[in-house]
């Protein structure tokens, strides 16, 4: 028993003597060593974030797009600020008001991206002469820590689409993204810039420093032990040519609508033009963005901000007249040297009536190709209803989704999956639409109700991209690769690998042929001779949609769409492109002439002299003046 209390005694003993050691040591820091109070006293830890410099953006040729260009902005401690500091003359240095000044300080402390022990930022965007001068009596305003960051620039006044803009991150990115994110970074909004956001940004560094109550630095905190360096973002290769996108900027100017080309070989997108469009520099950073977002936003009668190219639908018109040759062969409803004779009318009768439907006046198309040339609405007429008719006249819904089955194939009725936000996957109406259409009715709904889809009309709606697909489709005679803006990254030139896979049709080959040489013959000597280039073999297809609009309540028709599908050159093509105009009046009137310069610009670099009329009248026609004065 003894022995145990014995034992009690020395635990006892030996943390009483512990205690006393600890309050003995604590005592010589912080009471007697005066040193070391004094500055603990005068010193506070700083947590800096070094921000990264975001990657930039290069065209195919390697030519500079986007690059970065330094911004000045002050932050602040609300708690680190002296009471007594001069705010007049903080004003005078920055070249505020009082009342400016007491709105960047007023804060909603509530809100959980602002606290004040942590910095915040007071003003941004500041003029460099008016930084320097300010930096200059830093001392005077304990709390206030200057910084600088990165903003984009735009080298060209064009592919404002393609390439997006950059804006604040919002409180719900900010919550998600604790770590990468905080109140006052910037990210990509739209384009490029949103897409490739997490490529581009880099990754932040983090420095601490021991800083004194005005703010000047004492030393590296643990000597730096615990800081980290931040790492640039990888620089973006797009597929854009931007010699290609200017000029068709230029050519799509005072009209409404979009371009898309493509290499073939590969899906990249070689440029996409939506009309009416504006400088990416507008929406830069450094510029008064808001009034002009404001305006941007507010134009409802050309929406600029709108991407034409990928989400707008229109119907595709007569374009579509290849695809239904293909699909009628694959089917076994049609053959390459058919016959269906064309008196300029298309014609069905019934027990009780008799239909009519127009068509050009041209020879008769003893093959599919001279039906293509001369883009014979009889033909295709005749080539939808024996698709649709395929399982019996009274069995449509399993004929027409045969058809939307393969349709699917080339990409249309669902996104193409193309590097951007805000892709329309168009529509193709199937079966089940029409039962729902036409359910109310007694008689169940025939070929005759929808044939109008053999020509590209009706209900089909398809995006200019998904146009400039199929001409790619045609291109590779069977198959192709998503669309894409991206050609690599620096320095690994890496490619997602969902760009790599390649999607084929379940069309036989030796249906390729007869359609692609129709196509060659709408340049050479049928709806589109005005785009005949003379060494390009350039094969294409017009298209004229019909357009109607509500005035007034009623239903009036209006100019019509053009539309052209094209690749080139027709051996080993090197480029496809699609070209919607609206109100551009017949395919072969505005969008062919457009698409054969924007080829002859691509493959042979200039304009031969000839076509030098074309070209000026391209240019100068003006669509939205012309149409604004159909209105009044």
């Amino acid at each position: 028993m003894l022995k145990r209390i014995d034992r009690y005694n020395i635990i006892k003993f030996f943390f009483i003597i512990s205690a006393l050691v600890l309050i003995y040591k604590a005592s010589i820091l912080q009471i007697f060593d005066k040193s070391y109070r004094t500055k603990v006293e005068r010193a506070t830890l700083r947590k800096t974030m070094l921000l990264p410099a975001r990657g930039l953006i290069y065209d195919r040729n390697g030519k500079l797009l986007v690059s970065n260009e330094p911004v000045y902005e002050l932050k602040v401690i609300y708690n680190n600020i002296n009471p007594k500091m001069d705010t007049n003359l903080l004003c005078s240095l920055l070249d505020i008001t009082k009342e400016e000044f007491i709105s960047a300080m007023d804060k909603n402390w509530k809100d959980y991206r602002y606290n004040k022990r942590s910095p915040f930022v007071f003003l941004s965007k500041i003029n460099p002469q008016i930084y320097s001068r300010f930096v200059e009596h830093l001392f005077e305003f304990p709390g206030f820590y200057p910084s600088t960051k990165n903003i984009r620039n735009y080298l060209n006044p064009n592919a404002a689409h393609v390439l997006g803009y950059m804006g604040e991150v919002s409180p719900n990115i900010i919550k998600k993204y604790k770590e990468e994110y905080s109140s006052g970074d910037y990210i990509g909004i739209t384009g490029l810039e949103a897409s490739y956001e997490s490529q581009l940004k880099g990754k932040k560094g983090v420095k601490l420093e021991l800083r004194d109550n005005l703010g000047r630095i004492i030393e590296d905190y643990g000597n730096g032990v615990l800081d980290s360096s931040a790492v640039a973002g990888v620089n973006l290769i797009s597929s854009i040519d931007i010699d290609l996108q200017a000029y068709g900027e230029e050519l799509m100017k005072n009209k409404r609508g979009a371009i898309v080309a493509i290499e073939p070989e590969t899906g990249q997108v070689l440029a996409m033009i939506s009309s009416p469009s504006y400088n990416p520099n507008d929406l830069s950073i450094k510029s008064n963005r808001g009034r002009v977002f404001s305006k941007l936003l507010n134009d409802k009668t050309n929406k600029p901000l709108l991407n034409r190219a990928i989400s707008s639908k229109y119907p595709p018109g007569s374009i579509f007249k290849p695809l239904v040759g293909l699909i009628a062969q694959q089917m076994g409803v049609t053959y390459p040297n058919r016959t269906i004779y064309c008196n300029g009318y298309y014609e069905y009768k019934t027990k009780y009536n008799s239909f009519k439907y127009g068509c050009h006046h041209h020879s008769t198309p003893y093959n599919i190709s001279i039906a293509i040339q001369h883009s014979c609405n009889s033909y295709f007429f005749q080539l939808g209803r024996d698709i649709i008719e395929k399982y019996g006249f009274s069995d449509p819904g399993r004929g027409l989704d045969t058809m939307v089955n393969y349709l699917r194939d080339f990409g249309l009725g669902r996104k193409l999956g193309i590097d951007l936000k805000h892709e329309n996957r168009g529509f193709v109406p199937n079966s089940k639409f029409y039962d729902r259409l036409y359910k109310k009715q007694q008689a169940k709904w025939r070929s005759t109700y929808i044939m109008s889809l053999g020509i590209g009309q009706g209900e089909l709606e398809l995006t200019t991209l998904q146009i400039a697909n199929l001409g790619a489709i045609l291109a590779n005679r069977g198959y192709y690769y998503t669309p894409h803006l991206v050609k690599g990254f620096e320095p690994d030139n890496s490619l997602p690998e969902k760009f790599k896979i390649k999607h084929s049709m379940r069309i036989n080959p030796e249906f390729f042929p007869p359609v692609i040489d129709g196509m060659a013959r709408v340049v050479e000597a049928g709806t589109a001779q005005l785009a005949y280039v003379y060494g390009l073999s350039i094969c294409g297809k017009t298209g004229t949609v019909e357009n109607y609009s509500i005035v007034d309540g009623e239903r009036v028709k209006m100019k019509n769409h053009s539309v052209f599908m094209a690749f080139a050159p027709k051996e080993n093509p090197k480029i496809a492109i699609a070209v919607f105009v609206e109100n551009g009046g017949f395919g072969g009137q505005t969008a062919a002439p457009i698409a054969s310069l924007m080829l002859e610009k691509y493959l042979n670099k200039e304009i031969v002299f000839y076509r030098k009329y074309l070209e000026k009248r391209m240019l100068n026609l003006d669509l939205i003046e012309e149409k604004s004065d159909s209105l009044k």
